[in-house]
């Protein structure tokens, strides 16, 4: 048999082979780590972010250049409409316009790219530039211009920012930290900010196109919210059917994006608005209606797509018509209210009111009323000065009660209303002396007397009261009583 050490070295021996074992595996899964983190990095580095052409890809895809083709060649025929007899659906420029509109949406998207690669670019030049020039367009411009120009007095930017901004600009240029772009840098930028323009072209060319064909697609929601905002509308949801068939709680929401505010509270941003705030309505209308103008917008909106689905109204007729109502609505809401006109007297009655009597409400205004007492004190005798609780006029004022120097309350002795009834009263006193006359606890067998000082007396006799036979028949002051005979 083997012994207890020989079991324990077997035992070491297993585990130092595991452990073997165990080292192989952990060496084979790192050398598949490192192998796939090398992957990882021979992929980003094929990604050559400063080339424009691998960050910005829209222009040389073939769906922008059909649809900026097929968008060129219907501003050339203009054409009256969609033709008659044919379906909204099926009519080939009712699907060019939703083609439209998801292209601004990318366009806009792609605008936003080249933004962040001209500002990645150009932030080595003139980093402040980028927060005081917002607008990504104009943002183009401004480098576009300005160039690796270091004195910004040489550089005319009328036109293109206003003068206060331009005189920021000018004064910013001047403390900056930044340093002349090289030259292959700056070319990049240059042809990114061409892009850029380029874009923002083509997104306005799309954007006239629907607007033109909104008017013959969608005439009653052209009619309400603008030519421009409906195509928004029709893009974003997917259609006029579809836009239709949407309750006007997800139409009003509509190309919302919800802002970062970074912390900061949302109580004054303006919540729960989407492409409907580009509405004339909407501008016009004060900050305070606004949420109401875009509810009432978006319900109204929602009627009159459904009405262009159906192609119930071309003429949009009734888009006006809603428009208008809306507009009266919000000019009802601005009206002030009506001023408070005074209140007439009532007509004097001729006849007595009906006041309620009888016993009980005289014994209660009895038992209420102001007494004498009240009465006097309530009034001052005229020249008369008078007494107060704390004197020398000091404290509660008793009024004619009492009289200087008398130092007495006088009252005249009036009968009063409120005596107890004598029959009460009489019921009181033979319940209190029910079963004979009692003798009170605190009286004493022991009197005083000025002729023998303390002696012994019978507390009943001084009441008047006997005990025995002198209480019955004998009694001094007894009388006889009389017998009725048998």
């Amino acid at each position: 048999m083997a012994t207890l050490e020989d079991s324990f070295l077997a035992d070491l021996d297993d585990l130092s082979d595991n452990e073997a074992e165990l080292d192989e595996s952990d060496g084979d899964d790192a050398k598949k780590d490192e192998e796939d983190i090398d992957m990882d990095m021979a992929d980003l580095e094929t990604l050559n972010y400063d080339d424009l052409d691998s960050v910005s890809k829209l222009q040389k895809s073939q769906r922008y250049l059909d649809i900026m083709h097929k968008v060129e060649e219907a501003l050339g025929k203009e054409s009256d409409g969609t033709e008659k007899g044919t379906v909204l659906e099926d009519d080939p420029e009712y699907k060019l316009i939703v083609d439209c509109n998801q292209l601004s949406v990318d366009i806009e998207n792609e605008i936003a790219i080249v933004h962040n690669f001209i500002r990645d670019k150009y932030r080595l030049k003139f980093q402040e530039l980028e927060s005081l020039v917002n607008h990504p367009i104009d943002y183009a411009r401004v480098v576009k211009k300005i160039g690796n120009e270091t004195d910004l007095t040489l550089v005319d930017l009328e036109g293109l920012l206003p003068s206060a901004i331009i005189m920021v600009v000018s004064v910013t240029a001047l403390t900056t930290k930044g340093s002349p772009l090289p030259e292959d840098v700056l070319q990049k930028t240059l042809e990114a900010c061409d892009r850029a323009l380029d874009l923002d072209s083509a997104r306005k060319k799309v954007l006239d196109f629907v607007e033109s064909k909104m008017g013959s697609i969608a005439p009653n929601l052209s009619a309400i919210v603008g030519s421009a905002v409906a195509a928004k509308l029709m893009g974003t949801a997917g259609g006029l059917s579809a836009l239709a068939k949407m309750p006007a709680c997800n139409v009003q929401v509509l190309g919302h994006k919800r802002k970062n505010l970074a912390g900061f509270s949302s109580a004054t941003s303006q919540l729960r608005v989407g492409y409907l705030e580009q509405t004339e309505i909407f501008q016009s209308t004060p900050p305070a209606l606004k949420s109401r103008a875009g509810r009432i917008l978006a319900a109204k909106s929602t009627l009159a797509a459904r009405v262009d689905a159906t192609r119930g109204d071309p003429s949009g007729t009734n888009g006006k018509a809603l428009r208008e109502e809306i507009r009266k609505k919000i000019e009802k809401w601005q009206e002030p209210p009506p001023a408070r006109q005074p209140k007439p007297l009532p007509v004097p009655d001729s006849e007595p009111k009906k006041r309620r009597g009888g016993r009980r409400l005289r014994k209660m205004k009895e038992r209420y009323a102001v007494t004498d007492m009240r009465k006097l004190a309530n009034r001052m005798a005229f020249g008369t000065p008078e007494e107060s609780s704390l004197g020398d006029g000091l404290g509660e004022g008793y009024g004619m009660l009492g009289q200087a120097g008398s130092n007495r309350l006088r009252i005249s002795s009036v009968p009063s209303k409120l005596k107890i009834n004598p029959t009460i009263a009489k019921k009181l006193k033979e319940r209190n002396y029910a079963g004979g006359a009692t003798t009170s606890g605190l009286t004493s067998s022991l009197a005083f007397t000025p002729v023998q000082g303390i002696e012994l007396c019978n507390p009943q006799q001084a009441l008047g009261l006997g005990s025995g036979t002198q209480s019955t028949y004998f009694s001094e002051s007894g009388t006889f009583s009389k017998l009725k005979k048998i």
